[in-house]
């Protein structure tokens, strides 16, 4: 059986993070490894991939077999351009400054794009944000003035009150003044 490169998963139920492992075919998948070479976490945006490059090239041009998965990650972290650019420095067709020139323009524009990537994300969270605090502003000022009806037909009626119970006193006010008057004239 051939060596493979692998994700041996680590982690938590609902919370995975794997590490990059080269281990022998015939191995269960979280058992025996030869190496570890890196580590994977898919839960941060975007993934977060820890590689020692040298060990993971070293393999890769040893013959190991990487998974599916495994070799996507190799390929993100420039593993097989590596690889393809060293095959070019072999035949000739480049030289070794060249290929590592190569190599280093790639990895900066992949850091560029990928800091792009973290900007649009918080980005898109802010106005998210801003958009979720409008609508509990509009929500708010609702409410507020359906509370200021409230309070003002609660006050109206107050006055109400006391503007009928001020004329039913003054209306006493008047009868007792008019009972304890009308005996004296007579």
């Amino acid at each position: 059986m051939p060596v493979r490169i692998r994700l041996q998963r680590r982690g938590k139920k609902g919370q995975p993070f794997y590490h990059i492992v080269v281990a022998d075919g015939r191995a269960p998948r979280d058992g025996r490894f030869i190496e570890k070479i890196g580590t994977y976490n898919p839960l941060t945006h975007p993934s977060t991939i820890v590689l020692n490059e040298d060990r993971a090239f070293y393999w890769v041009n040893c013959g190991a077999q990487p998974s599916d998965t495994a070799r996507l990650l190799l390929r993100r972290e420039g593993i097989y351009l590596r690889k393809h650019l060293m095959g070019g420095v072999a035949k000739g067709a480049l030289t070794t400054e060249q290929a590592e020139a190569k190599l280093a323009a790639w990895k900066e524009e992949k850091a560029h794009k990928l800091n792009e990537m973290k900007l649009q994300s918080v980005n898109s969270q802010r106005d998210e944000m801003k958009q979720r605090l409008l609508a509990e502003q509009k929500v708010n000022e609702v409410k507020a003035a359906a509370l200021a009806e409230k309070r003002q037909a609660a006050i109206a009626a107050q006055e109400a009150e006391k503007a009928a119970a001020a004329t039913e006193e003054n209306k006493v006010t008047d009868e007792a003044t008019e009972a304890t008057t009308a005996p004296v004239e007579e």
